[in-house]
């Protein structure tokens, strides 16, 4: 099967190309150059895509030819400008990339009649956030204050009002929160800041310590992706999901932190970061009970087992490790967890 991902060179876009391609399915990828140092740079994943498109979603005409050329089974997604921070100093970049480049893919999709099933991935941020304990389920109402956010909240409603406006290939919108792993380098990240202060040595210095987020590895959250366009694929699975850990999940920024700090263990350190910073959530958690009962899907991996393979990853690519080959050994044996494999 032909699978477009849109967002290809990014950290998430990176593992799901490896996934697929471990799977024997073909990869075409729509995104901006990586960064320096990224898992698709450092794993040589272009010589696994089929089809490697440098091209701005915001580009209408030359995003839409792409598309046309690629003829996917597939669509998959994932492009955005996805920080936070960035988006209070570049708003117009935000919204014109997460809204407009989401009307783009949809447009695009629209004109093809190949496309079997289009899975587009928005985040946990959506919801109008009340800063309580509980999960938010999909029913419920979304909203949101800080641009980033406020981007893709429209871009989940433009989804759902394109679905129910006009024809077109089964179309899902997946939402996902905090997700970890080998090989992000993302700016303004906190799982590759924390690693990076851990290997050079240093204290790392934690914006807002009493957070809470539902941290999840990628490969948990790829698999739910999967999940969906699999329901898609067997004429289920329109509609919205929360692909997102349960409640052990939900942990604050400082407890992450120091179960980071034991893990890693050689003296690492972190410290409270005192200085002015806009507006975070502070409380922010998914209930994924939908997709567990209508999906068959689950959260494999616990919260401490997540970090323990995210710097497992670091270390080995750290010894010498080549990251395509720790990236897959990763990725088989969490194929076999799913399996049920006792030895895993």
């Amino acid at each position: 099967m032909r699978y477009l991902i849109t967002g290809h060179t990014g950290f998430k876009g990176a593992w799901l190309s490896l996934m697929l391609h471990r799977e024997g399915h073909e990869v075409v990828g729509i995104a901006l150059d990586p960064l320096p140092g990224s898992l698709y740079e450092r794993a040589s994943i272009a010589e696994l895509v089929m089809e490697d498109h440098r091209i701005d979603l915001r580009d209408q005409g030359l995003f839409a030819a792409a598309v046309q050329d690629s003829a996917p089974d597939v669509v998959v997604h994932m492009a955005a400008q996805p920080l936070v921070r960035y988006s209070y100093r570049h708003p117009r970049e935000t919204f014109e990339t997460n809204v407009m480049g989401t009307f783009n893919v949809l447009e695009a999709l629209s004109r093809l009649a190949c496309v079997k099933a289009a899975l587009i991935v928005t985040t946990d941020k959506v919801y109008r956030n009340v800063n309580r304990r509980e999960g938010y389920r999909e029913s419920e109402a979304l909203g949101a204050a800080d641009p980033y956010s406020t981007s893709k909240a429209m871009a989940d409603l433009l989804t759902q009002s394109w679905v129910a406006s006009f024809p077109g290939a089964p179309t899902a919108v997946a939402r996902a929160g905090n997700v970890i792993g080998g090989g992000d380098v993302s700016e303004d990240r906190l799982m590759p800041d924390i690693l990076d202060g851990f290997e050079a040595g240093r204290s790392v210095p934690i914006r807002n310590p009493g957070a809470v987020r539902p941290w999840q590895h990628v490969l948990d959250c790829l698999t739910g992706y999967r999940a969906i366009i699999d329901a898609l694929l067997d004429g289920r699975g329109s509609g919205e999901w929360n692909i997102g850990p349960g409640d052990e999940g939900f942990v604050s920024v400082g407890e992450m932190v120091d179960t980071a700090v034991r893990i890693w263990g050689d003296h690492a350190a972190w410290e409270r970061d005192s200085g002015d910073h806009p507006h975070e959530a502070g409380l922010l958690a998914l209930d994924p009970t939908k997709a567990k009962s209508e999906l068959g899907w689950d959260n494999r991996l616990p919260f401490p087992a997540s970090l323990e393979w995210t710097i497992d990853w670091q270390r080995r690519v750290a010894s010498g490790e080549s990251p395509r080959q720790v990236s897959l050994d990763q990725i088989d044996l969490f194929a076999a967890r799913l399996k049920g494999d006792p030895a895993r």
